[in-house]
């Protein structure tokens, strides 16, 4: 059996292999506290649960557009006014299950081999996966502890070349917490009009998770660029949601034809009680996501707080999303050591750097999408290991 070339190519989430291997020891019996996985440790909430059901009940069992729903369309257009000031045609809103999808039909309208894109780093592994995957040159972008984990759009601007035809940016951002300060964005803009060639896909997830009262500077706020931008968003995080796989692009009317038949050609459409429960997600009472964003500002603190206190690490305040990102080199240990000693020894799952990219080693990621319980369990427990193994003495 001769597999393509490409799968060779195809990279994987290590956040996953982790949990498995957490997942595995639990069962067997270990006491794991695991800060490894992204995501909400919150239910989806009820109302939108129960529009789901009365989707059901309702007869939405069929096909639906492969583009989406136009009741979908049009609330996404709705809150993309409301809360970025920016009237988009619901025409140009493509319903997808999951973010990753945008990203990954992104990647594929552009990628192919003598291309260039550019993408964080460290950013999320499936950026780079999936760029090799096309055969395109993946060109990393770095990201500065110093800057809170922003880039310099300087030096962003320097590397392109007249290859390059994407770049990919993510703020607020995993696996850092990073966020890209505007007048950052003003500068990468700007920047842009010397490189008509280049579209920007802006991977907005975590964009309702932005904490201290800062705004969330969104992309589409530049009508200079809107006509090669990419908007990814989607419901995983703000609503826990992560499970129900629903997600949306914004894209260039020119380029909605492009994703659609991608859409076609892969997935068909986005199940039809999913795409209800995503509107009253929209529309309905935002109580819980207060709420929960509340109670994930109190753990950020406390996380915090807690990996500046352990011998050999330093950990800067995230602005966004629901991950701290510390650097452990003052352990004398490397980010793969690390984060295996931690889940064999101690039962702690935490993800090494090194699985976002280049740029992660001397890092370890925590979510602390997890209970305040768990999260000061987590750290008496590196304290120990590191006690241990004499780091601090």
């Amino acid at each position: 059996m001769q597999l393509a070339a490409a799968m060779g190519r195809l990279g994987t989430e290590s956040a996953f292999d982790v949990l498995a291997r957490a997942t595995a020891m639990a069962q067997a019996g270990r006491d794991v506290v695991n800060l490894g996985i992204g995501q909400p440790d919150f239910p989806t909430p009820p109302h939108i649960v129960e529009a789901a059901v009365k989707a059901l009940r309702d007869g939405h069992h069929g096909y639906t557009p492969a583009n989406g729903i136009l009741p979908l369309r049009e609330a996404v257009a709705r809150d993309i006014l409301e809360r970025r000031g920016v009237e988009v045609d619901p025409d140009r809103i493509v319903i997808v299950p999951g973010g990753k999808v945008t990203m990954f039909f992104a990647i594929l309208v552009f990628g192919e081999p003598g291309v260039e894109i550019m993408y964080p780093d460290p950013g999320f592994p499936i950026y780079r996966s999936v760029i090799s995957f096309t055969g395109a040159e993946p060109v990393p972008i770095a990201l500065h502890e110093d800057r809170g984990f922003a880039f310099s759009a300087e030096e962003v601007l320097a590397r392109i070349t007249p290859r390059t035809r994407l770049v990919i940016v993510n703020s607020p951002a995993n696996p850092t917490g990073g966020v890209v300060p505007k007048e950052e964005l003003d500068r990468l803009v700007a920047g842009l009009a010397e490189h008509p060639q280049v579209t920007v896909l802006s991977d907005e997830i975590y964009a309702r998770m932005c904490y201290d009262g800062v705004p969330h500077a969104s992309l589409t706020a530049y009508p200079e660029i809107r006509d090669r931008l990419i908007l990814l968003d989607g419901w995983s995080k703000t609503w826990a949601m992560t499970g129900w796989r629903i997600g949306y692009g914004v894209w260039p009317e020119h380029l909605v034809p492009h994703a659609v038949r991608l859409a076609i050609n892969c997935h068909s459409c986005v199940n039809a009680p999913t795409q209800w429960a995503a509107i009253a997600a929209l529309e309905g009472p935002q109580d819980a996501v207060d709420a929960m964003m509340a109670e994930f500002d109190r753990r950020r603190r406390l996380i915090v707080s807690l990996l500046n206190r352990l011998p050999g690490f330093r950990c800067v305040m995230p602005g966004g999303a629901f991950y701290a990102f510390p650097n452990i080199t003052g352990t004398g240990m490397t980010a793969g050591a690390l984060q295996d000693g931690l889940l064999e020894e101690e039962g702690v799952a935490a993800i090494a750097g090194t699985s976002f990219g280049i740029h992660g080693e001397g890092y370890l990621r925590f979510s602390y999408a997890a209970s305040t319980e768990a999260i000061e369990e987590a750290m008496r427990r590196i304290a120990r290991y590191l006690e241990r193994r004499g780091i601090g003495d």
